[in-house]
Formats: structure tokens, C-alpha cells, sequence
């Protein structure tokens, strides 16, 4: 695999820290929502009164939506709908990572403190051979990005620094 190249999105995986998580329960269309904004605050300058600072304050999230064909027998599905129904709510993270051609991960996104927001099942329709897809709505704390590359460099960095080393990076 050449790593100059950009990645492609269509090859990953979620995995939920639920039991039980069905083979399934990995699998889905499409992830989006992995956003994390700075909130930031005007700070007026004392000495230039012209001048406005923004500061920043804390950082927020969107909501995690995942989108997959409707399966039966479904894990993350018995803790969507034990949420809805029943007002349970057992907060989860999740990993999602994205895979290369071997399968292994080329960089992870771990969801902190994730629930249910919103589930939606798309329209059925007589006239139409559709897929019928559901749609996983969730809020979430914040999440952690894991770059295998990184964590290398970062261990090197470490290794070489406590032993003198200059690599030039």
C-alpha cells in the first residue's frame, strides 16, 4: 500500500462495546458525523479598542449517524430501540476504523460516551426492489483519532530523545 496516496472510505469498519454484538453488527453503508468544532468566545482588547480575541472556550461535537441495511438479529439495534422504548439508556463507545486492503486498520476513531438519538427505517415502496436501510442517529461526548503512523512517530520520537538521537523529524 502506497501511503502518499489518500485513503478511500469504502472499506471500514464500527465496532460497539455492547454485549451481545452479532458479526453483523460491523457492518454498515456509511458514517458520518465525525466532527469536532472549537466553541470560542470575544475577548475585547483592553488597550486597542478596535480589536476583538477570539478565545477558545470548548469543543463540541455533531451527531454520529450510521447507516446500514435492515438485518435481523442485531445487538446495536436491541440497544437503539431498549433506549427508545423503554427510556435505558447505557452510553457505549465506539471504535470506527478505517481498513486497508489486508483489513487492518489504517486509523481509528473512538467515539467516547455515544446514545441513542434517533433511529429512522427508510420508506418501503411496492413499486420499487429496495433496500430497506436503517438509520442510527447518536449523540456523543467527543471523540479520539488514533493514527498508527503517529503512535510510531511518537515512539520514535521518544526512543531517540531519551537516547540523544536527531532524526531530523
Amino acid at each position: 500500500m502506497d501511503l502518499s496516496y489518500p485513503q478511500t472510505g469504502f472499506h471500514f469498519s464500527v465496532v460497539f462495546e455492547l454485549f451481545p454484538q452479532l458479526p453483523n453488527d460491523i457492518k454498515f453503508q456509511e458514517v458520518s458525523g465525525l466532527t469536532a468544532e472549537v466553541e470560542t468566545e470575544p475577548y475585547n482588547e483592553g488597550g486597542e479598542n478596535r480589536l476583538t480575541h477570539q478565545l477558545p472556550v470548548r469543543t463540541k461535537s455533531n451527531d454520529l449517524t450510521l447507516k446500514r441495511g435492515r438485518i435481523l438479529g442485531s445487538g446495536v439495534l436491541h440497544w437503539f430501540r431498549k433506549a427508545i422504548e423503554k427510556q435505558d439508556y447505557s452510553p457505549t463507545n465506539i471504535m470506527i476504523s478505517l481498513l486497508d486492503e489486508n483489513h487492518l486498520p489504517l486509523c481509528n476513531w473512538y467515539i467516547v460516551h455515544a446514545i441513542p438519538k434517533r433511529l429512522e427505517v427508510s420508506a418501503f415502496n411496492a413499486e420499487r426492489s429496495e433496500v430497506i436501510i436503517e438509520t442510527m442517529v447518536m449523540q456523543y461526548h467527543y471523540y479520539k483519532y488514533y493514527d498508527p503512523a503517529e503512535t510510531a512517530l511518537d515512539i520514535a520520537g521518544a526512543l531517540t530523545g531519551a537516547a540523544g538521537i536527531n532524526l531530523g523529524f
